[in-house]
């Protein structure tokens, strides 16, 4: 049997690592290699075996499973490793979705290139690449920020850094932290940006809403948009002609502030000079800058 029959009709290899994307919601999701792939591999590395049990038990499958999480993977993988150059099969899940995208993965997968053994992709669900095709943003050039740092401090560190990126951003978050991002996404790259909210997706009650970021900020505060489930937050790119502008009208408010003018006085002097600018926004940006 050649190489391309064997991947073709669910055939297992000895000593290779299969990494096998699962649902991330409706169990009708798994598709037909990733089920044969899962019930042929000798074991099954899992980010939490107690959840993953749920899912084999659906499909009628009985693989013997270790735990490969965050907290154990650097000890756990070379256990692993020393298992598949004994000739074993393994596969790679996490909870929902494609492993190694926001879950664990990277180290063992390294560690089995490393060993020269075979890594094969089983490809499936993903929370990310669904929610884009949904939320009716550009999908030509996109960036998976995945989870942001909860400290606040750090999360506006980061989205003020990508406040001028092009593209497309793609956001985890949990939902008690929702409003929080929401908050702060209108704040740093202005209440006009179109966004996205994502959540439940494939499961009974999936949403997808696509607005200006104030009005997804303003449904989840008033909880017509409940913020609960698995989220996807997605925020359109910049116009690089305003963000040059903002960048010249930040430039000045910089200036103005250092002298120790007011925020509210420097937002004045800055719309006089850019008159394209709203004045909430230059008094927001003074703001952030000043307590910066």
């Amino acid at each position: 049997m050649n190489d391309t029959q064997e991947r073709t009709d669910g055939g297992i290899e000895p000593h290779t690592l299969y990494i096998v994307a699962t649902p991330i919601g409706n169990l009708g999701d798994l598709g037909d290699r990733a089920r044969r792939t899962l019930e042929r591999v000798d074991f099954i590395a899992a980010e939490d075996t107690r959840h993953s049990a749920r899912l084999l038990k659906a499909f009628s499958m009985n693989r013997p499973m270790v735990a490969l999480h965050d907290h154990n993977e650097a000890d756990r993988a070379p256990e692993i490793i020393r298992r598949l150059e004994q000739g074993e099969s393994a596969a790679l899940i996490s909870d929902a979705g494609t492993p190694l995208v926001s879950d664990p993965g990277y180290r063992l997968v390294r560690a089995a290139q490393e060993a020269g053994l075979p890594v094969r992709a089983v490809p499936g669900p993903s929370a990310a690449i669904a929610a884009l095709s949904v939320a009716g943003l550009p999908t030509d050039r996109f960036a998976f920020e995945g989870f942001l740092p909860a400290r606040k401090g750090a999360r506006r560190a980061r989205l003020n850094e990508l406040a001028g990126d092009a593209r497309t951003l793609v956001f985890f978050e949990a939902p008690h932290r929702l409003r929080e991002l929401l908050a702060d996404c209108v704040e740093i790259f202005g209440p006009e940006r179109e966004g996205a909210l994502v959540r439940e997706l494939t499961k009974l009650h999936e949403s997808s809403q696509r607005a200006p970021l104030e009005e997804i900020c303003r449904r989840v505060d008033s909880g017509e948009e409940p913020a609960r489930g698995e989220c996807v937050v997605l925020v359109a790119g910049a116009d690089q002609h305003a963000v040059a502008a903002e960048q010249e009208s930040d430039e000045l408010l910089k200036a103005l502030l250092a002298e120790g003018v007011s925020p509210s006085t420097a937002a004045a002097v800055a719309r006089r000079l850019f008159p394209d600018a709203k004045r909430r926004d230059l008094y927001q940006r003074a703001m952030i800058l000043n307590s910066d």
